[in-house]
């Protein structure tokens, strides 16, 4: 398991120094952190500070988009891979942002593609657009979607009614265009929130639709905690109120670690050794009949 990188505020690294020094059991504990501590029995001092919590939301944030993005691109057994699309949305007006507006569009999408008999696979995150908020001093949000549909068949534009189909986008430009690199357009707008870290109130970050109940159960998986992860498989823990338990058994899973609370930070230590992984990834703790799926 990685350590995070030392706590950057003074708040931090004060109630970091003085918690050291409330352990003098412990003398790796004089550091932040100890880079020859084991993860095992070290300890782990996480930032509480807006930045720093920002910075792990992102981090998430980018973990679940990759994946989503990964899993749809996989095909279905005696298919051809589905062809993702690259849209972007734009709002015309700054202020005009409402928190339902991505949700009702994708809705009319989802009917488009429930119509035409098309599985209906996207992942979209959201993005403050830089050179216009500096502009004009407003958060203006726009999103990026990518979609997947089947060879052949082309993005119709969002932004655009054609016939008894009306648009999809109604606030403003859209621009649609064939994904060559797939997620990785979607990965490309992510690296650039660390500058603009501050969004509207109500504002979600991405969203994704589409995936099966096999990549369900893998994007859960991997953002499961890395000690449940190496010792259960996809699909072998489910949450309840907020805990982890084994499907199987119905036994409720109790963290390795204990969390000590200080100004401006919090101090995370194992309690028993953290057991090494049985596994290669996701993929090989996958049941064989979905495996053969």
């Amino acid at each position: 398991m990685a350590f995070p990188k030392p706590p950057s505020s003074p708040g931090a690294a004060v109630a970091a120094r003085e918690y050291a020094a409330a352990c003098p059991e412990r003398p790796q504990a004089a550091g932040l952190v100890s880079s020859k501590t084991s993860p095992q029995y070290g300890e782990i001092f996480i930032n509480l500070d807006r930045r720093a919590c920002a910075e792990r939301r992102v981090k998430r944030l980018k973990r679940s988009v990759w994946a989503s993005g990964h899993l749809h691109a996989l095909p279905s057994r005696g298919h051809r891979p589905a062809v993702p699309w690259f849209v972007t949305l734009t709002y015309a007006d700054a202020d005009a942002w409402e928190a339902d507006h991505v949700s009702a569009a994708l809705e009319r999408f989802r009917r488009w593609c429930h119509r035409s008999g098309y599985e209906c696979q996207y992942t979209w995150v959201a993005e403050i657009q830089p050179e216009r908020a500096r502009r004009t001093g407003k958060e203006v949000v726009h999103y990026h979607l990518m979609a997947w549909l089947p060879v052949g068949v082309r993005m119709p534009k969002w932004d655009v009614a054609v016939g008894r189909r009306c648009a999809f986008w109604s606030h403003g430009m859209t621009n649609t265009e064939r994904a060559k690199a797939g997620i990785g357009y979607l990965m490309k707008y992510l690296s650039k929130l660390g500058e603009f870290t501050q969004f509207p109130k109500g504002l979600r970050l991405y969203g994704v639709g589409g995936l099966s109940a096999a990549a369900r159960a893998i994007r859960t998986w991997l953002n499961l905690p890395e000690w449940a992860k190496r010792s259960y498989g996809v699909g072998d823990l489910v949450r309840k109120s907020g805990r982890l338990v084994v499907r199987v058994t119905g036994e409720i899973l109790d963290s390795p670690y204990i969390v000590s609370i200080l100004p401006g930070a919090i101090v995370v230590r194992a309690t028993e050794p953290i057991p090494p992984a049985f596994h290669c990834g996701p993929y090989s703790t996958l049941p064989s009949a979905e495996v053969a799926a």
